[in-house]
């Protein structure tokens, strides 16, 4: 007897839907380990996206069930078993993160302090004010218990200085503001708080007053001995390079930015030559690639060693220390990290006999950051760096069926075309991370990256080899001064790009799940085999939609309420034309705006003087005091809708309006206001990021 099964009309039955999955996970055979850090970046996302600090039984519950969901694979069969170990290792990525952020925990300040702070010298860079900036530990705070006292503090530089000169070890004593890093600017906004916790900075602020030497820089040594030698190193670049190139040299030879001069810094960004700041990809393999030949060619004139050693695989060895004395020295950052991993997998693969560049490598690469540092994830370094890599592997992988036809070019013109290539290839990839997080395209990029890269390949890195080579017998004069007009160049080439009309598109910020979608259509094109794939390009599509329909709140607050910012028909108008400028300027990146706050304060929108602010949003009134003298005016009524003042308040007004002041304020975070049809949506920070250990 034949039993047949009917299923209902449109109805795919279950066995053929399985079936359909496991054919489709047989055919990533190969290459399922490309999905690793993919799914080890859905459990960190996931972790960090939620609201309530996870217990220790949530915790041992993820634990216990990616080890039966792993156990459960290796019974499953190969069809099912990468089901199984993917959901596994997106529990182990919400592990990963939980652990990390319980491992870096330190004491944050729950107050404004002002007061002696003392403290050893670590970091030396610029603020955003483009004042000089101090990271110290082993801090020392008065009347502050050290259970209570942050393990690290930032403080910036203004006022009178010159009283000491700032090197790593020096313990130094001034009398200074310190505060608790602060949260967004606005719901949704990035969360400088986050970032400052798995940093173990415990306090920012500032000092007006001179910094003084309380312990030589001999007695802090212990532990400094590589950033002491990255501060010579830059120092003495510097003394050999004068101006900007000498700054710029100091920026890509060992990571030290704090000479660079803001307006230098923004030209470079708006010729989409930024990425030459961060020593990354191009840097490590253009130094190792300069060390691989050299090492070669120098064996190759010794004929005896040519003959009877493995002179390729030396040259790797020597390569190879080389990046990683060089990772040491840049201070690991994520994009240098990511491409010392890359060097190491290919001169590791050259040591082995084995194919030395693949997506393997790169997959590698961000399964390693994502261990070692999960919050990494959501950094512009780490998106672009892994978007631009992984889409030239798979670029020039695509046109490996074509090396005969790139074999027939020109021998000049052969690099030409793959500097066209790769620049082309990883500014489309980079493009839509770049316009995310710092809401401005380049327009004139790629013609900036094709006069610019080549010359860092052809002069500027085989320049420093060089200058490092010749340095024990006191020339290394020649390869800086060769080294100098390459960056005189490239500086020459920012400053013309970024002056060009429209070399710099303003971009809105986009939604919370355009870039999740995004980069998930990317990798799916890129990685999956089978028809799936080109659900990858829907997704981006997609991606893009919800971007162009991205909306800004029609009210914005500042978390201290000295600012406020009303959507208008110029775009967004603000309060004040000074005083906290980092919320209102990130206001207006945000908005797609590129007027500065002296700018935005002279739109319409606002009406009346310093002291009391007046503007209308849809059919809400807001009113802005501001100080003792617009605190005074306020009376017995709100006299708005929304009351927003800077001054703490002991009397609450008549009436019913939402006010918030210095106290409310500091318990809410940042506020939007969206007018909708139903009325205003209020929406603070405290309300979207919940409560974790970076925002108690």
């Amino acid at each position: 007897m034949v039993v047949t099964t009917t299923s209902e009309p449109g109805t795919v039955p279950a066995a053929g839907l399985r079936g359909a999955l496991s054919a489709a996970l047989l055919a990533q055979r190969g290459r399922l380990i490309l999905w690793v850090p993919i799914c080890l970046a859905f459990g960190i996302g996931g972790w960090f996206s939620l609201r309530i600090e996870p217990g220790l039984a949530e915790y041992a519950a993820c634990g216990l069930g990616a080890g039966a969901l792993f156990l459960l694979g290796r019974q499953a069969g190969e069809g099912a078993a990468p089901l199984f170990w993917g959901i596994a290792l997106v529990l182990c990525g919400a592990l990963l993160a939980g652990a990390r952020a319980h491992s870096v925990a330190a004491p944050v300040l729950g107050f404004r302090y002002y007061g002696a702070i003392e403290g050893r010298i670590i970091d030396i860079d610029r603020s955003v004010s483009d004042k000089p900036r101090l990271t110290l530990d082993r801090v020392v705070l008065e009347d502050v218990a050290p259970s209570r006292t942050p393990a690290r503090v930032r403080v910036s530089l203004h006022g009178q200085q010159g009283f000491i000169a700032p090197e790593p070890g020096l313990t130094v004593i001034l009398t200074g503001h310190l505060s608790p890093p602060s949260g967004p600017v606005e719901p949704g906004g990035f969360d400088f708080r986050r970032m400052a916790w798995f940093e173990r900075l415990g306090g920012v602020g500032y000092t007006r007053t001179p910094v003084l030497a309380a312990a030589p820089a001999e007695e802090g040594r212990a532990g400094l001995a590589i950033f002491r030698l990255r501060m010579a190193i830059s120092e003495g670049v510097q003394a050999r390079i004068p101006g900007e190139a000498g700054a710029l040299a100091a920026a890509i030879l060992t990571g030290d930015r704090s000479a660079m001069p803001r307006e230098t810094v923004e030209n470079l960004r708006n010729a989409n030559l930024a990425h030459l700041l961060a020593i990354s990809g191009l840097h490590m393999g253009l130094l190792t690639g300069a060390v691989f030949a050299a090492l070669r060619a120098a064996m190759a004139l010794i004929p005896w060693v040519a003959l009877r050693l493995p002179t390729r695989k030396i040259a790797a060895a020597g390569a190879l220390v080389v990046g990683a004395f060089y990772l040491a020295l840049s201070g690991g950052a994520v994009s240098t990290t990511r491409a010392f991993v890359m060097v190491s997998v290919m001169l590791v693969a050259v040591l082995l006999e084995r194919r030395a560049i693949s997506l393997r490598s790169v997959a590698l690469a961000a399964t390693v950051l994502l261990v070692l540092t999960p919050e990494t994830l959501f950094g512009p370094s780490f998106q672009m760096s892994f978007a631009a890599t992984t889409a030239l592997v798979a670029a020039f992988g695509a046109l490996k069926p074509h090396r005969e036809r790139m074999a027939r070019l020109p021998r000049w013109l052969a690099p030409a075309v793959a500097v066209l290539i790769s620049s082309a290839v990883a500014g489309a990839a980079t493009a839509p991370f770049s316009a995310a997080h710092f809401n401005r395209i380049a327009d004139y990029g790629l013609l900036a990256n094709l006069a610019s890269v080549p010359l860092m390949g052809a002069l500027v890195m085989p320049s420093a080899v060089a200058a490092a080579v010749l340095w024990p017998i006191g020339l290394s004069w020649v390869g800086l001064w060769l080294m100098r007009w390459g960056l005189e160049w490239i500086l020459f080439v920012a400053a013309r790009v970024s002056a060009l009309d429209g070399a710099v598109t303003h971009v809105i910020a986009p939604g919370p799940w355009v870039l999740p979608l995004l980069s998930l259509g990317f990798l799916v094109t890129l990685l999956w085999r089978g028809p799936l794939r080109w659900s990858g390009l829907l997704a981006m599509v997609a991606a893009l939609g919800l971007w162009t329909q991205a909306d800004r709140p029609d009210v914005l607050i500042s978390d201290t309420g000295g600012v406020v910012g009303v959507m208008g028909p110029e775009g967004r108008s603000l309060s004040r034309p000074k005083g906290d400028g980092f919320a209102a300027l990130s206001w207006l990146e945000n908005d797609g705006d590129g007027a500065d706050q002296a700018e935005a304060a002279a739109r319409p929108g606002f009406t009346g003087d310093r002291f009391e602010r007046r503007a209308q949003a849809g059919a809400l009134t807001v009113r802005h005091l501001t100080g003792k003298t617009g605190l005074a005016r306020l009376g017995t009524a709100c006299g708005a809708d929304v009351l927003v003042t800077n001054q703490p308040l002991t009397n609450r007004p008549e009436g019913a309006c939402r006010l918030f002041d210095p106290e409310s304020l500091r318990k809410s975070g940042a506020v939007s206001i969206r007018i909708g049809d139903e009325g205003p949506v209020f929406e603070t920070v405290a309300e979207r990021t919940g409560h974790r250990m970076w925002a108690p």
